[in-house]
């Protein structure tokens, strides 16, 4: 059991956001919307929901409309709440963050994922931190960060979130090798960054949700460049496993790679799906298809 409580969570966004250009000339990927809300916010709220106390979001150039999407915005809510339009002040309002919750970092350089982690090293210190990424929209009754804090509070050491893909993809992701399952936990016993399916007789991948000790920043430091010529996260947990227990969680929401177009579309549908007063028209147009 950890006597270590989670407070913290690093929330990288420097991404150029390449694959869907054009819009990603001037809107950051982080703000493209999911219906009415930005895919960041989804994220943010999903650090909130589990507990999480302060977040320090690593940007890159032409990003700061992230951080600004986040402003209490009072001159807009003192101008719906004057139109009477009460609901939209209170959406409005829930939207932003508080004084101090929120901090962000710059990459100054595309270095990879490990590379962003490691910028936020002054804000982690010495404390275990979760790690989000806001390409992986996660869509659950219950949040994905707040199993894997359940499941970091029952057995320490560090938690990875995971599902299964085909074989033939595990090149596209980090990969956890284990020897014991226990319903959804998995014990891991090596950590690839994107094998060839020759490489790993695993398929278990890791899905942008981590619970980590800060003993990673020590070895993200070494700065060592892995899969793509970058600075990879996987890397540096690999070398932690030599002394540290990593577990897979297998958790319940539903993920979508809104990197991909295709699966940025798909989430569109399932939140649309989700809420009551536009589930009719989506249905009525998927039937007549």
């Amino acid at each position: 059991m950890s006597s270590y409580k989670v407070r913290k969570a690093v929330i990288p966004a420097a991404g150029l956001g390449t694959r869907f250009l054009p819009i990603t000339k001037t809107i950051p990927k982080e703000l493209l919307p999911i219906i009415d809300r930005p895919l960041i916010e989804f994220t943010i709220n999903e650090a909130r929901d589990a507990g999480i106390e302060e977040i320090c979001l690593v940007s890159g150039r032409g990003k700061d409309a992230i951080i600004d999407y986040f402003d209490p915005c009072e001159n807009l809510q003192r101008h719906l709440k004057e139109k009477k339009k009460y609901d939209l002040a209170q959406t409005v309002r829930e939207s932003g963050l508080s004084e101090g919750q929120l901090c962000a970092v710059r990459q100054l350089q595309p270095l990879g994922l490990g590379h962003a982690i490691w910028c936020a090293r002054s804000f982690i210190e010495s404390e275990p931190f979760a790690v989000l990424l806001p390409d992986d929209l996660i869509l659950g009754e219950k949040g994905c960060l707040t199993e894997l804090l359940e499941v970091y509070n029952e057995y320490g050491g560090n938690v990875l979130a995971v599902k299964g893909v085909q074989k033939s993809q595990v090149n596209k992701y980090g990969i956890v090798e284990y020897s014991e399952r226990e319903g959804s936990i998995y014990k891991a016993t090596n950590l690839i960054e994107k094998p060839s399916p020759q490489e790993t007789h695993s398929s278990l991948a890791i899905i942008g949700r981590y619970v980590l000790n800060a003993s990673v920043m020590k070895h993200l430091g070494l700065k060592k460049t892995g899969s793509g010529g970058e600075i990879q996260l996987t890397d540096a947990m690999k070398l932690m496993l030599k002394e540290e227990e990593f577990r897979g969680f297998s958790f319940s929401g539903r993920h979508f790679d809104c990197g991909c177009k295709s699966e940025y579309l798909l989430a569109q549908i399932e939140a649309g799906l989700k809420d009551p007063s536009m589930k009719p028209a989506i249905q009525d147009y998927i039937n007549h298809c």
